[in-house]
């Protein structure tokens, strides 16, 4: 069955590019085109759409306030459409945070001589977007079709997986460092649903955290404004990460973009150092969770192992089972999210399906595992 997707834009030419976009993938069709929030809410209603794409800035009820009541009433994946300015990127951001599963820039939207049907970079996000599932609001049952994700939350936010017997309320230990002492370095991979996620775990870290360093996959020219709102929350600075820069308490590290893979590196007498390095896709994504998780893997070695935590968040795919494995292979502390808060089971499943993870954890009790390990025993 074809994914249906409803375009929200007050441009009628770029209402036209995104549907001329769609339309050229056999196994997406345009429901319906609506040029603001009031006839969009009555197209969603209607035609109960798989996706829609969203316009940030326009007339009347802007994109943020109506993704505010979708996500309130109607929950349905949700992909941005912005400009790559400044005040497009800073609204992204926020848009990410309010529950938008994907961001698109209206650059990448144009059409190059040479480019293949399978180029598309707006086909593959919907394509992500379809196998989201999102609970309704409490109370309300569900008006979503069976969904495209399989067996993904719904309103009783409790799952099961064939690989794992992990529960929400039990993590299972399978190898790793273990609750205890916090850890010396931490680092964190998230895609789709990320963002929102995000924001929940490091609202829990002290602003004395040990150093900290994030992959999540997003357009580059997003990566600044996400990395200033999560600043603006968390107590701890967060920032974008350059090279060389030494990994400090008290700091989080944000990969800048899609050119670079972030990694960690040795930095003598100061400890470690993260690193940017060109180099091909890794597991589908530049910059790489296994990239990254290797790299700290192969820096630290057996001694220091223990020292080291790496967790897995929602997303697509499988990047980051395979770095998380080689952090496992050398004693480090693991933690997957647990399915039933996942927006996106994909990354976490993978490790866990590996044996990578020594925990599985729902995400609101990530950060108390890390920071409170006897006071989350307890819970």
């Amino acid at each position: 069955m074809a994914i249906r997707v409803l375009i929200v834009d007050d441009s009628p030419l770029m209402r036209a590019l995104l549907q001329h976009r769609l339309e050229r993938e056999a196994d997406i069709t345009v429901a319906g085109t609506a040029a603001d929030a009031a006839e969009a809410r009555q197209m969603i209603k209607a035609l109960d759409p798989d996706v829609v794409t969203l316009d940030i800035e326009m007339p009347g009820m802007d994109g943020l306030s109506f993704l505010e009541k979708i996500m309130a009433l109607r929950p349905t994946p949700v992909i941005l459409v912005s400009g790559a300015t400044e005040a497009g990127a800073s609204a992204t951001a926020r848009g990410l945070q309010l529950g938008a599963v994907g961001c698109i820039a209206k650059s990448q939207l144009r059409v190059r001589p040479s480019e293949v049907v399978s180029d598309c970079p707006l086909a593959a996000m919907v394509r992500e977007a379809a196998r989201v599932r999102l609970a309704p609001p409490p109370g309300r049952p569900s008006v979503r079709a069976a969904g495209l994700a399989p067996a993904a939350a719904t309103t009783t936010r409790t799952t099961t997986t064939t690989t794992t017997t992990a529960t929400a309320t039990t993590a299972t230990t399978t190898g790793g460092g273990g609750g205890g002492a916090l850890p010396d370095v931490i680092v964190i991979g998230s895609s789709t649903g990320g963002v929102e996620a995000l924001h929940t775990l490091l609202a829990s870290f002290p602003a004395d955290c040990p150093p900290t360093l994030i992959v999540q996959h997003i357009n580059g020219c997003f990566a600044g404004a996400i990395a200033q709102s999560f600043d603006r929350s968390a107590r701890p600075r967060v920032m974008l990460a350059e090279s060389d820069m030494p990994l400090e308490c008290g700091t989080v590290l944000l990969a800048p973009g899609n050119d670079r893979h972030l990694q960690v590196a040795a930095a003598g007498a100061r400890g470690l150092r993260c690193v940017l390095r060109e180099g091909d896709p890794v597991s589908g994504h530049r910059p790489s969770v296994d990239r990254l998780f290797a790299s700290l893997a192969a820096t630290l070695g057996g001694a220091k192992g223990p020292g080291a935590l790496g967790i897995l968040l929602t997303g697509m795919g499988q990047d980051g089972a395979q770095g998380m494995a080689q952090l496992a292979s050398i004693g480090a502390r693991t933690i997957a999210q647990d399915q039933a808060s996942c927006v996106v089971f994909g990354m976490p499943r993978a490790a866990i399906e590996l044996g990578a993870a020594g925990e599985v954890l729902p995400l609101e009790r990530i950060g108390p595992a890390i920071f409170t390990p006897a006071k989350a025993a307890l819970a």
